[in-house]
């Protein structure tokens, strides 16, 4: 497969940035374990970049930085609240619970992909017993598994009601990237300005080969937690080529810059569809993926002309995502090809 494909930002490669660091880091000698230039540059580069002085760590991916840092906020009889469509409820195969020894997930209800003040109180007081785990964590992801985006106030209205439960905030920014783009608002304000507890901070999706950052805005979250990493199998012994790719995207902007693009080439994907009859757009375009829905023959048909989407989000549901080097070209390409399958299927 050598030209772009829209079913997932994973498929794109490495962005010049981060190849280039992990270049610079390839010279010469450094410690071992996180102990290096390369790694304190890069956990400076994200206090700088949130303006305060938060723990970072840094682990391979995002399920594990997930959970990990859930496993920091639980014990095995607490639980944590999710969307129905969380990522750590569909797509991490019971790791948050792994780790944790056993914390439940919670689902509850969203709107257009969102946790709500009410939909959390919902489950946080629906039992209050001791046979029932103990609500402990709200985790909600920015942006959405839909592409929708939290506003700033609907942040601080979900963390106002996390206090009021005496629960922590978690956030899966897999793609806050996406989501600070889209506002254009700081990361700060963001995060721990609206009460975010801990993020974890997407790079794979954002131009870079593997990585995370894990920062805990609440210090005190953090304790101990390089032990979880070590034993987890996520303390990298090389660790700078995990750590410099970051300096490389933080240092140049790359990192919103191409949270941008991506942006931009998902908006332009919407725009060209949205005119063609039989083709529904299912959330709005906030960041960088387009969920249409289409008839199933001009899925197929889209399909047999070598596009590659997943359709896991019911029947006629199709999702696009956009990449940092996502090429305007073949945005137009698909479009086009969507406007002559659903054309065919009418």
């Amino acid at each position: 497969m050598s030209d772009q494909q829209f079913a997932s930002d994973n498929y794109s490669g490495i962005c010049p940035e981060a190849w280039d660091a992990m270049a610079r880091a390839n010279q010469g000698h450094e410690r071992a374990y996180g102990d290096d230039q390369w790694t304190t540059r890069a956990a400076d580069h994200f206090r700088e970049l949130f303006a305060t002085d938060c723990e970072v760590f840094f682990a391979f991916n995002g399920t594990a930085a997930n959970s990990l840092a859930l496993s920091s906020l639980c014990q095995s009889y607490h639980s944590v609240i999710c969307s129905d469509i969380a990522h750590i409820e569909t797509d991490e195969c019971g790791a948050p619970e792994f780790f944790s020894n056993g914390s439940k997930l919670l689902l509850a209800r969203t709107e257009q992909g969102k946790l709500t003040p009410a939909a959390i109180r919902e489950v946080a007081l629906k039992r209050k017993d001791i046979h029932y785990p103990k609500p402990r964590v709200v985790s909600l992801t920015q942006a959405t598994e839909v592409g929708t985006v939290y506003q700033p106030d609907e942040l601080r209205a979900i963390s106002d009601t996390c206090r009021d439960l005496g629960l922590h905030l978690h956030m899966d920014g897999a793609r806050f990237a996406n989501a600070c783009a889209h506002l254009g608002i700081s990361p700060a304000e963001l995060s721990w300005k609206t009460g975010v507890d801990v993020l974890c901070f997407g790079g794979t999706k954002n131009g870079m080969a593997v990585g995370e950052a894990i920062l805990f805005f609440n210090r005190q979250l953090a304790t101990d937690f390089e032990y979880r990493c070590k034993q987890s199998g996520q303390l990298a012994s090389k660790m700078r080529f995990l750590s410099a790719p970051w300096v490389g995207l933080l240092e140049s902007g790359a990192w919103l810059k191409y949270a941008a693009h991506a942006n931009h080439c998902a908006s332009l994907l919407a725009e060209l569809i949205q005119d063609v009859p039989g083709v529904e757009l299912m959330f709005p375009v906030q960041a960088n993926g387009v969920f249409v829905s289409l008839p199933p023959p001009a899925l197929e048909a889209l399909k047999s002309r070598g596009w590659v989407f997943y359709t896991f989000i019911g029947v006629g549901g199709a999702r696009f995502m956009c990449s940092w080097d996502t090429r305007e070209a073949r945005v137009r390409q698909l479009a086009a090809d969507i406007r002559a399958a659903v054309s065919a299927a009418s």
